[in-house]
C-alpha cells in the first residue's frame, strides 16, 4: 500500500499546524510549523519548515528548514516588539491587536506548481513564485520569480532558466499537474525517461 494518501495528509511528529488545509498526497515533515497555509495536491515540505500565510501549488517541493511568508514586525511605530500586538501576554487589562494580525494574514505568499524551494531558503510575504521556479538553498526571495526561473543569493536574483521560455510556456499550457492520479501513473515512465521537449511532443493535444 502506498505511504501517501489521497484522503489524509501524512503529517510527521512534532508539527504545529493551525488554520491550514491539504490536498491529496501531501506530506508535512517533522517539526514543521504551519499557519494559514494551503497545500495543493502532491505538495510536501521536509523537516522544520516554517510556513505562514501561504498558498502552495501542486507538486511543490519544499526542503528542510525553509521559511515561507515569514511574519513581520511593525517598523513605523516607536517600538517593534511583541508587546505592541501581543499585549494580553503582558497585561491583563488589554487585548491582542487583531487588526495587526489581520493585516499579517492578508499578506499571502503564492508558490506555483512544480516548484522547488531549497534548504534554508526564505520566501517573504506577498511574493509569488511562478510555476516551475526553483529557489536555491539559503536564498532570500524578496521579489516575484518568473516561471521556470532559478534564483539564488541574498536577496535572490535570477541565475538561469530551468527551461527555455518556449518550453516553459508549453509546460504551463499542458498543465500536467492537473492530471488525475491514474493519468500520472500511466505517464510515469515517460516522466522519468524523457526530456521536457520530448514529453511535450508526445502529450500535447
Amino acid at each position: 500500500m502506498p505511504r501517501l494518501s489521497a484522503v489524509d495528509p501524512f503529517i510527521h511528529p512534532d508539527c504545529d499546524i493551525t488554520d491550514s488545509t491539504f490536498g491529496a498526497y501531501v506530506e508535512i515533515g517533522r517539526g514543521s510549523r504551519l499557519n494559514n497555509a494551503t497545500f495543493g495536491d502532491y505538495a510536501y515540505c521536509d523537516r522544520y519548515a516554517d510556513i505562514a500565510n501561504a498558498r502552495i501549488g501542486k507538486f511543490a517541493n519544499i526542503a528542510a528548514f525553509s521559511r515561507i511568508g515569514a511574519t513581520d514586525h511593525p517598523l513605523d511605530t516607536a517600538a517593534c516588539h511583541h508587546f505592541l500586538y501581543r499585549s494580553a501576554d503582558y497585561w491583563d487589562d488589554t487585548t491582542r491587536d487583531e487588526a495587526f494580525f489581520d493585516h499579517r494574514r492578508s499578506r499571502i505568499a503564492h508558490i506555483g506548481h512544480d516548484t522547488w524551494i531549497g534548504a534554508g531558503a526564505m520566501i517573504k510575504p506577498e511574493v509569488t513564485l511562478g510555476d516551475g521556479a526553483v529557489v536555491a538553498a539559503g536564498a532570500v526571495v524578496t521579489k516575484d520569480v518568473y516561471p521556470y526561473t532559478i534564483v539564488a543569493g541574498t536577496p535572490a536574483k535570477p541565475l538561469r532558466l530551468r527551461q527555455p521560455r518556449n518550453i516553459a510556456d508549453r509546460l504551463i499550457a499542458l498543465a500536467w499537474w492537473d492530471w488525475d492520479h491514474d493519468a500520472l501513473r500511466a505517464a510515469l515512465d515517460d516522466f522519468r525517461a524523457m526530456k521536457a521537449e520530448a514529453f511535450l511532443e508526445k502529450y500535447e493535444g
